[in-house]
């Protein structure tokens, strides 16, 4: 039977933690102690819940927090979007270092939740959006974030023709947080902070995973 009260499952299936590499910063995730961190994708399609990003801290959104935190100059009374933002991390960590407002981007709904969920935990206010934001103008924004988005050939492909016709628009800065996944495109990148960050072995087959933000070309 389909989820019908997203909040309430979102509720229900996690627990608040710190996040282990930006730890001032809390949010809603799942771990041993709840069903979702033991269901495969037959169940959780039978619920109508897609693959649950949205229950995880990724190495490249916990590196751009922290260089965001680390940072605030670089957020401080900007526009940011948080492009496919699942749990809304890097947008929530942008409202807390001083951005004017932060758009927390993803078409899972239950992402779109989950964020707005994880920024009351923090105290903070951001919008959301389920728009596919790859056929859309970046124009009203003054810094886009990326984090873990180059894991598969067709999204790498559409993020950067949708990021290059853009920027030949207006050159919006982009940040990219990354543990070199396999599509990752070094040659765009400018190498600007490495971190070691705490990861779930289960997710990521170890404790820690080397990941950086970077500057896009």
């Amino acid at each position: 039977m389909a989820i019908t009260d997203r909040r309430s499952f979102i509720l229900e299936q996690t627990r608040i933690h710190p996040v282990p590499h930006a730890p001032s910063l809390s949010l809603h995730l799942a771990d041993e102690s709840v069903d979702l961190w033991r269901m495969g994708e037959e169940e959780l399609e039978k619920l109508g819940v897609p693959s649950p990003f949205w229950a995880f801290a990724w190495a490249g959104g916990q590196a751009l927090a922290r260089y965001i935190l680390d940072n605030p100059e670089t957020v401080r009374g900007k526009h940011i979007l948080d492009f496919a933002s699942g749990s809304g991390l890097v947008a929530i960590a942008a409202m807390k270092a001083g951005a004017a407002s932060a758009v927390a981007a993803d078409i899972d709904l239950f992402a779109a939740d989950s964020a707005l969920i994880n920024a009351d935990l923090n105290q903070v206010t951001i919008e959301v959006t389920t728009q596919d934001l790859l056929k859309s103008s970046l124009a009203q924004y003054d810094l886009i974030c990326c984090g873990d988005v180059f894991y598969d050939p067709e999204m790498t492909a559409s993020v950067l023709g949708w990021l290059d016709a853009n920027r030949q628009i207006k050159p919006v800065p982009v940040l990219v947080g990354d543990p070199q996944r396999s599509y990752f495109p070094a040659s765009r990148l400018t190498h600007l902070q490495t971190y070691e960050i705490p990861v779930q072995r289960e997710l990521e087959d170890n404790e820690t995973k080397k990941t950086a933000v970077y500057a896009f070309a």
